[in-house]
């Protein structure tokens, strides 16, 4: 698997230059905004975790809002690396919560838990001021 990166766009793909994700990120001053396209799996999600955890480490990011808005896949991998990133920034007193998300990934954040620990909200505005 390969990236590249155009003004703090990084496109992530596999061996054979297939489109895997696209993650942008975007410094709001309050939290670090991941936007995400793409599948969020295990073909993806350990340069999806590198990178946002270099980005937080980069800016000093103590919330991050996850935009999922352009996710068509996730599964378990896909969780794990929400989930490592909530622990991460709940070190710094931070708060993690998600936009974005269609009814087939809300559904695997339902069973998978993490409302219980996430908040979701309907726009970015509101994300903001919930932080």
């Amino acid at each position: 698997e390969e990236y590249y990166v155009i003004y703090r766009i990084y496109y992530i793909t596999n061996v054979l230059g297939g489109m895997l994700m696209i993650l942008k990120f975007d410094d709001i001053g309050k939290a670090l905004v991941v936007k995400m396209s793409g599948e969020l799996d295990h073909h993806s999600s350990e340069i999806v975790r590198i990178k946002i955890d270099n980005k937080i480490e980069e800016l000093g990011a103590k919330n991050l809002i996850f935009d999922f808005a352009e996710v068509n896949f996730m599964d378990s991998s896909g969780i794990g690396v929400v989930i490592g990133r909530y622990k991460k920034i709940i070190q710094y007193g931070g708060k993690v919560v998600v936009i974005g998300l269609s009814p087939k990934i809300k559904k695997v954040f339902e069973i998978a838990g993490l409302f219980k620990i996430i908040d979701e909200y309907d726009d970015l505005s509101k994300a903001v001021s919930s932080i």
